[in-house]
């Protein structure tokens, strides 16, 4: 029995050899008994890639998980849109974890968006209601190897940079073009507390009775503090007189201060670390009713006040 048994596996060993010589496997002295070394090689894995032109109905974060990641077409209701998608390089893609912070990595990577928002939207997006964030791999993904950043854009429901995240429909790509957009900054009726602080800004048309006017951009110094103080609150307030004295067509002298009060409005402290340190400027005149822009109207339009 043990003899047929062994008789039986040869044949079936013979019987395939000869398969593989007819079906054009070659002789069997092409064989070399190793049946891995002609495989190739497998590529190499690659881990999730975010996409930009895309349109995403969660909130902003600044870690993007592949579990929460989801696309939407921009037309219907969203929140947040991908305009760039960039990749972190050396020294920043050798640290443990994403660059954070004023970090050198969390530093270009904001200036990098800032430049793709602005040729995103056709415009300087600051001058509109609208604010960009960098999202990062979360931990989990960059200790995978991802070195992915996104740069997202988000259209919020007031001037202030903790303005809640508009549900729109609607791509933001070339929104500002022409000018003409209700995203841009105009006009405001100023509010008031009982503490004499702003309590509230709604935009306004400028033909309707408002208060408060957008006069620009003033850029602080790079050396700049975050203002948190008296005093370096005051600092941002002369730096935006001088917008409204240049945008308005008035002396920008010791008069101005009793020409009009200013709002000064710079990013929130984590976008002022990322090297942000642009601020939006307002003419502020407190009690008025104005019926129009002030832009270019000179000193007839914005006479000196000192009561």
């Amino acid at each position: 029995m043990r003899f047929r048994r062994r008789h039986r596996r040869g044949f079936v060993a013979a019987a395939v050899l000869s398969l593989l010589v007819t079906a054009g496997c070659g002789s069997a002295a092409d064989l070399d008994g190793d049946l891995t070394d002609d495989w190739g090689l497998m590529a190499a894995a690659i881990g999730f890639q975010p996409v930009s032109l895309t349109c995403h109905s969660s909130g902003f974060a600044g870690a993007g998980p592949r579990a929460s990641y989801e696309e939407v077409d921009c037309n219907t209701r969203h929140r947040t849109e991908t305009v760039h998608v960039g990749e972190y390089t050396a020294p920043a893609a050798q640290a443990p974890a994403p660059p954070t912070g004023d970090s050198a990595g969390a530093r270009a990577a904001y200036r990098t968006c800032d430049a793709e928002t602005t040729e995103y939207v056709g415009g300087p997006w600051r001058t509109a209601r609208l604010w960009i964030g960098v999202t990062n791999p979360s931990p989990e993904a960059w200790r995978g190897g991802a070195r992915w950043f996104r740069c997202e854009v988000v259209e919020l429901d007031s001037v202030e940079d903790d303005g809640g995240q508009v549900q729109r429909a609607g791509s933001l790509r070339h929104s500002l073009v022409g000018g003409s957009s209700e995203l841009l900054l105009t006009c405001y009726a100023v509010a008031l507390n009982n503490a004499g602080a702003i309590a509230a800004m709604p935009p306004a048309s400028c033909a309707q009775p408002h208060n408060g006017e957008f006069v620009g951009l003033w850029d602080a110094s790079v050396n700049a503090v975050y203002p948190r103080t008296d005093t370096t609150w005051a600092e941002f307030h002369d730096g935006c007189r001088g917008m409204v004295a240049a945008y308005v067509g008035v002396p920008n002298d010791g008069d101005l201060q009793y020409r009009t009060g200013v709002v000064s409005l710079p990013g929130s402290a984590e976008v002022w670390t990322q090297g942000d340190h642009s601020v939006r400027c307002y003419l502020w005149l407190a009690g008025a009713e104005l019926t129009g822009s002030l832009k270019g109207k000179g000193t007839k339009a914005l006479p000196v006040q000192y009561e």
